[in-house]
């Protein structure tokens, strides 16, 4: 009867030191970036026999900066999965991307999240331009972590309070190339006082509160100077078609090409960011205003980027 006993305890000793664990806790995806399915929303990272992967909307992944402890949450549903599969032997992209994945090697066993939270930390790319100091974003990166999260697995659950499944990195949709000519006379509408540039889909527009102090007639020995604020206004705008000069004089705004991206200039401080520079000389009968930018940020959502120490935006023709 002891002897019973003894293999009993020893029994439920060894069933106590079993937590259940699923064995993907011990497998390292640190060195495995994320890839995406082409032709499907599935976010995936591949690991010799093994794989993880997120059915997900692409919508999720706003082209925008998260707030610093403010992360994206979605719920895991019917239709944001999360997955971990181990193959017979080595897997590939096929075996899951594509209208008809790949049924080769055989599938071993699988994990099948049925609740918890993903959630995904964005982040702007940038590149830093050495001659201006200007940054361009070129992408965002997607941190993924799971939160509560709890697979369903052949002989039971698990759940983990914290799961990360690393970084996704995802270029921009609609690259801003800023292809406006500089050595062309800016423009403006007839009893406007917004000046704007365009080339393309792309819009620059200055709106300056004291436009007749500001582009006076009479040539400048020093530069006026405003800063940008409220009254003062800069805008990038990007839009689905070519921007033709007729969109901004007409009296109704046309309905087509339609807006896709605005990005306005963060206020300005004193001598030292969001500067509007205007030197003006004689042309002729007329004056010739160069306008430059000093040390403008643009901003849109969380997301911004630096125009450079100095932006020539142009120049401006006037007469008395």
């Amino acid at each position: 009867m002891k002897r019973i006993s003894s293999i009993l305890i020893l029994l439920l000793l060894i069933t106590a030191c079993d937590d259940g664990r699923l064995t993907v806790d011990t497998i390292d995806f640190s060195d495995v970036p994320a890839q995406k399915c082409s032709d499907k929303d599935l976010i995936y990272k591949i690991k010799d026999n093994i794989m993880l992967f997120i059915e997900i909307p692409g919508t999720t992944f706003i082209e925008d900066q998260t707030l610093d402890g403010v992360p994206i949450e979605v719920p895991i549903s019917g239709t944001v999965k999360v997955t971990y599969r181990k193959y017979a032997s080595t897997v590939s992209a096929n075996n899951i991307c594509g209208a008809a994945p790949d049924v080769t090697p055989n599938l071993v066993e699988q994990w099948t999240a049925t609740s918890g939270i993903i959630q995904i930390t964005s982040t702007a790319i940038k590149t830093t331009n050495a001659s201006n100091n200007s940054t361009k974003i070129t992408g965002y990166t997607y941190n993924i972590n799971f939160k509560n999260i709890t697979f369903q697995k052949p002989n039971g659950s698990q759940q983990y309070d914290n799961f990360p499944f690393g970084n996704y990195t995802k270029p921009i949709a609609n690259s801003l190339t800023f292809g406006f000519n500089q050595q062309v006379d800016k423009s403006t509408c007839s009893g406007s006082d917004k000046i704007y540039d365009f080339s393309g889909g792309e819009v620059f527009t200055l709106d300056v509160a004291d436009f007749p102090t500001l582009f006076a007639n009479e040539p400048t020995t020093t530069p006026r100077t405003v800063l940008i604020n409220a009254t003062n206004k800069l805008s990038y705008r990007l839009y689905s078609g070519v921007i033709t000069n007729d969109y901004f004089c007409a009296t109704t705004i046309p309905a087509t090409p339609t807006l896709i991206q605005q990005w306005n200039a963060v206020d300005g401080i004193e001598a030292t960011s969001g500067i509007i520079e205007v030197t003006t000389t004689t042309l002729g009968a007329g004056f010739q205003h160069t306008i430059n930018l000093k040390k403008v940020t643009l901003k849109k959502g969380n997301s911004d980027f630096y125009l450079g120490d100095n932006y020539p935006f142009g120049t401006l023709i006037t007469n008395p």
